[in-house]
């Protein structure tokens, strides 16, 4: 179900907050999350945003949140699978007194190419303000064309998302 697209001017409570949600899954599911990392728009400083959280988790093998599953659904996470991404185990939670999204937790086991993508986009982000302002406009057109489905925003912005994290990834190796 398409969900709507709304950019947020960017909040400190967005850190505060990861660091909590990050705290509460290390403690749910201890020993199996090597680490989890706030990346997204919402862990770049100044950048604007959807108001949802993403959470990208590193785990020794994707088994051991397999068999966390049911932790993390005690936390209000809901089992996505794959979702798409092949390697990936994909988690969402919804405010539980609003119903709309608040945080998305993608896992990846060690050594997977897509933990280098997410860190390199954000730290490449957060160290060149015009790359981060030209995210920003690449973003508000893309919101602007689909206001109402955040998949076609997703995959709007996609093109421009693969690039950059490409030139991120080379020179974050």
């Amino acid at each position: 179900m398409p969900r709507p697209v709304a950019l947020a001017p960017h909040s400190p409570h967005w850190t505060i907050r990861a660091a909590a949600l990050i705290a509460e899954l290390q403690a749910a599911a201890p020993g199996v999350l090597l680490a989890v990392h706030h990346v997204g728009s919402t862990a770049v400083p100044g950048l604007r945003a959807k108001p949802v959280i993403d959470l990208l988790g590193e785990v020794g093998a994707l088994a051991g949140i397999e068999a966390a599953r049911s932790a993390l659904e005690g936390l209000g996470y809901r089992w996505r699978g794959e979702n798409g991404a092949a390697g990936r185990r994909y988690f969402t939670r919804d405010d539980p007194d609003t119903g709309v999204r608040a945080v998305h937790l993608h896992v990846y086991a060690a050594g997977d190419p897509a933990l280098a993508w997410h860190l390199a986009f954000r730290d490449r982000l957060r160290a060149e303000p015009a790359t981060a302002a030209a995210y920003a406009r690449e973003k508000a057109r893309c919101a602007a064309r689909h206001p109402d489905d955040s998949g076609a925003y997703a995959a709007c912005k996609k093109a421009w998302t693969d690039r950059v994290a490409a030139e991120a990834v080379r020179g974050w190796a």
